[in-house]
């Protein structure tokens, strides 16, 4: 496991081969940063799927709306929803999307990110200045990288837990 410098801005994601430690990013999107802090604290990305995973590009998840998403799949609304706190406003910058950077997912308008997030699994420049980037991988990109794929995937992977460094 890497060396943890911030326990207050990483996260530490449990998938079914192991951890994977995310550093946040709060100096570049507080807003983003603070809301995945708080919905980890409120266990609300424990146990929800990586519901869109497409090989070569990136594994989504965090669809803490619509929890374990089973319902959602058999009425083809598979990753629209979000926690019920407010939409975020954009906080684009120069990061760019690279392999293993945590990136905010969102609908056609650019301030509708909420709860749900992608994991690139290569560098997806033409992302760059358009979705808002607030982590990174650290440790653990073996297990990204072991996602199962799919849109959705049949039997889709989840997250076991999801929490503050801090707080463990």
């Amino acid at each position: 496991m890497a060396e943890i410098k911030d326990p207050e801005n990483t996260i530490i994601m449990t998938l079914k081969g192991g951890d994977v430690i995310i550093e946040l990013l709060p100096d570049v999107a507080p807003a983003h940063t603070a809301r995945m802090k708080e919905l980890a604290r409120a266990g609300k990305y424990d146990n929800v799927c990586f519901h869109r995973v497409i090989d070569g590009f990136m594994a989504q998840t965090g669809d803490v709306a619509n929890g374990n998403m089973e319902d959602n799949f058999n009425i083809g609304r598979a990753g629209t929803g979000g926690s019920d706190l407010p939409d975020l406003p954009a906080e684009f910058s120069k990061i760019p999307h690279a392999r293993g950077s945590l990136g905010a997912a969102r609908s056609a308008n650019p301030n509708s990110a909420n709860s749900q997030f992608f994991i690139n699994f290569k560098d997806n420049d033409f992302l760059n200045g358009q979705y808002t980037v607030y982590g990174q991988v650290i440790s653990g990109m073996e297990h990204v990288d072991a996602i199962v794929r799919g849109e959705p995937p049949m039997n889709p992977d989840r997250m076991i837990s999801v929490k503050v460094a801090a707080d463990v």
